[in-house]
């Protein structure tokens, strides 16, 4: 029987990785081990294989199905708080420019600029498109007669967590979808 998993390079089967709850630790980036990760985690009993792959690897005493889909056995508690980089602030707001909206040739503003005492801080630090930081230049918002969308606050990890949900990766294994999207239609 042909099944498209039985071709595939075993580097090309990452493991979705879930928490103890049963939930992704992240999903943006998606939470994904590499498959040597993966099986090392399950001979030395730190995850429960929930899903598998056909793909078999093989040592000349043994085989195995590769995981498509772990859970690690102790709960590991996300941090409060994620990093400030410019990536997850890019994920705060959504990938748009605070400003007039479009979602391309983006950095970021400070919204009271540093020369006039801003600092770099969640609270201060907005997504911009590199026109609209041009023509705002040193002024606060007000100064240079320009709205932000959204007052910059500073995000918890949930809350990136659900934005990451908006922007899934351009590929999902079949196996991965029930344990990333709770919206979906159930089968009757």
């Amino acid at each position: 029987m042909y099944h498209p998993d039985l071709i595939r390079h075993p580097d090309s089967c990452p493991a979705l990785v879930l928490n103890a709850d049963y939930k992704p630790l992240s999903y943006y980036p998606l939470s994904l081990w590499p498959w040597q990760t993966a099986v090392k985690a399950v001979f030395l009993d730190r995850v429960t294989i929930v899903d598998e792959y056909q793909r078999e690897v093989r040592s000349p005493t043994s085989a195995i199905k590769l995981p498509s889909v772990i859970a690690l056995k102790q709960y590991v508690k996300p941090s409060e708080h994620p990093a400030f980089t410019r990536f997850n602030l890019f994920l705060r707001d959504r990938f748009c420019c605070q400003y007039c909206g479009i979602s391309s040739d983006l950095t970021f503003d400070h919204v009271i600029p540093r020369a006039q005492g801003g600092r770099t801080t969640w609270e201060n630090v907005a997504t911009a498109c590199a026109p609209c930081n041009l023509k705002k230049g040193g002024r606060t918002p007000r100064q240079a007669g320009m709205q932000l969308h959204i007052t910059p606050i500073r995000p918890t990890s949930w809350h990136l967590q659900e934005h990451g949900r908006a922007f899934p990766p351009n590929y999902l294994h079949d196996t991965w979808r029930d344990w990333l999207y709770w919206d979906i239609e159930l089968l009757a």
